[in-house]
């Protein structure tokens, strides 16, 4: 192996795996001051270098390792850890995510402390047929080939799907229908959406880690990540495909708010290094671009990327993004799913001409729902009747996660032992309020956000929110740039559609009932269809 590839390895095997990295305490100091920086797991060996590096008299830098929508929902909502003082994830996406999510302190922009082109990783054999070496193939090279298994990180969740739509759309503007061709195009990356890179590589013909099933030859990734990859894994490499329409990962230094003063200088001495030279040698080291995608310096010696100077595309407007997320989710079905499933004794009435009730013909349509969603879908279920849990009139089933996480851990059986509540009343109301503002304060971006109740009768909770404030408090949670329309599923001849049309109406969404509660699949998929545009 190449010394400049020996040394990537060391430095990545160092410290972009570990959780959190603490550097330049001294021990003798009476009262070190500490500063947090969490960072996405490919800067965090540039960050580290940087801090071990300072000449810090009485103080610490401990860089935290953390997935950059993970640690945007984590700004927003807080979970009891430590705050950081400074935010370096992979892309400006992550800082508006946050403030999306209501995090106000995490600024909008940041300076560029490094970059790394988000390339279409392509298996070298699938390269050669296209002409490389000898030639450099385009994106729409890469995806009009026959036989191009194409696969998709999250874009969601993941930066660089998200960016990666650009060049999806960019690939197909030159077809005959260029819209026609991208809704194609994005239905075939859509079919191997998984949640992370490391998932992708995974199915590479000829991976090492032995999995191999539904082979993937083709997805969106970072040069870093391709560099890195390359060197774990000789068996299975991949050739990076560049594309000018794609802005690159420009891991943006963000100062959030409450730095001490005792912290100031700390932040501000860390913040100079990046920028400067100690930065642009560290960044080198570790296989990523200065900002502004400079030549990659120091890995020059894998001959399946470019190292020259890339021309960098602006990111878009927030609003452009958006557009692009949503049209993603809506054509994918990717969505994040609150389910409201009624469990009140009269989901124990027996379906005439089946040896089912209500509360099994429900199951079996959600069981079966499970695999309609795509994998990447997140989705949680909620039982409701009245006084579930102490007051509540609702309890979780399943926590929210991805349709795959649920799948593998037994989801469908779970469901299975769901049984109604003799003597329950249908707490319609409250549940459905409640489900909401959960779902209002969790909306994410690029995925349909969806609430779905299920229900085969009307509100009996007399103790619960009227009609009429139930309406006016779902119509002061709408907001049109982020819609949530909430879908009413009616079950068997008691279930109460005025009512339902009314509660769905406010958020924008639909009720669909059958008197025949046999037919509950057909509806539940019908709805569900027709939100997602088809």
């Amino acid at each position: 192996m190449p010394v400049l590839a020996i040394g990537l390895v060391a430095v990545l095997g160092a410290a972009a795996w570990v959780t959190v990295a603490v550097v330049n305490r001294k021990p003798a100091c009476e009262h070190p001051v500490n500063v947090l920086v969490t960072a996405s797991a490919d800067i965090a060996p540039a960050l580290t270098i940087v801090a071990r590096g300072l000449d810090l008299p009485c103080g610490a830098v401990e860089v935290q390792t953390r997935e950059a929508t993970q640690a945007a929902e984590r700004l927003a909502l807080s979970d009891g850890s430590p705050r950081p003082q400074v935010w370096v994830p992979d892309s400006t996406l992550a800082l508006r995510r946050a403030h999306q999510l209501g995090a106000a302190d995490v600024p909008e922009t940041g300076a560029s402390v490094a970059s790394s082109p988000v390339v279409l990783g392509v298996a070298a054999d699938v390269a050669k047929g296209l002409g490389w070496p000898d030639r450099a193939p385009t994106w729409a090279d890469v995806l009009a080939a026959p036989g191009v298994v194409p696969g998709m990180p999250d874009p969601a969740r993941d930066p660089v799907g998200a960016l990666a739509l650009l060049g999806l759309r960019d690939s197909v503007k030159a077809a005959p229908e260029p819209s026609a061709a991208y809704v194609a195009l994005l239905r075939r990356f859509s079919v191997n959406t998984l949640g992370a890179e490391t998932d992708l590589i995974a199915r590479l013909p000829g991976s090492s880690d032995g999995s191999g099933t539904a082979a993937v030859t083709a997805f969106p990734t970072s040069e870093n990540s391709l560099l890195r990859h390359n060197i774990e894994d000789t068996s299975a490499p991949l050739v990076a495909v560049y594309s000018t329409a794609v802005p690159t990962l420009d891991y943006p230094f963000a100062e959030l708010s409450g730095v001490t003063p005792q912290q100031r200088p700390i932040v501000d001495a860390l913040r100079e290094a990046l920028l400067g030279g100690p930065g642009s040698d560290a960044i080198a080291k570790t296989g990523l671009r200065a900002a502004g995608g400079q030549a990659l310096r120091d890995h020059t010696d894998d001959p399946r990327v470019s190292p020259t100077g890339i021309q960098v595309m602006n990111l878009p407007q927030a609003g452009v993004v958006d557009e692009l997320l949503n049209q993603w989710a809506g054509i994918n079905l990717s969505a994040r799913v609150q389910v409201l499933i009624d469990v009140s004794g009269s989901m124990n009435a027996q379906v005439p001409g089946t040896a089912l009730n209500r509360m099994q013909l429900t199951v079996e349509a959600t069981q079966k729902a499970l695999r309609l969603f795509k994998p990447a879908t997140q989705l949680r279920m909620l039982a409701f009747s009245t006084k579930l849990d102490g007051d509540k009139d609702y309890r979780e089933i399943l926590p929210m996660a991805s349709v795959a996480q649920h799948l593998a851990s037994g989801a469908p059986d779970k469901l299975a032992q769901l049984t109604a509540t003799a003597d329950g009343g249908t707490g319609l109301y409250d549940s459905v309020l409640d489900t909401y503002r959960t779902a209002r304060r969790e909306w994410e971006p690029g995925r349909l956000n969806l609430v779905i109740v299920m229900t085969d009768g009307r509100n009996e909770d007399p103790h619960s929110i009227s009609r009429a404030d139930l309406l006016a408090e779902l119509a002061k949670l709408q907001d049109p740039r982020r819609p949530i329309p909430l879908i009413g599923v009616g079950i068997g001849p008691d279930a109460d559609k005025p009512e339902l049309d009314q509660i769905t109406a406010a958020t924008g969404g639909q009720a669909f009932v059958t008197p025949d509660p046999a037919k509950i699949t057909d509806v539940f998929f019908g709805a569900l269809s027709r939100i997602a545009g088809g």
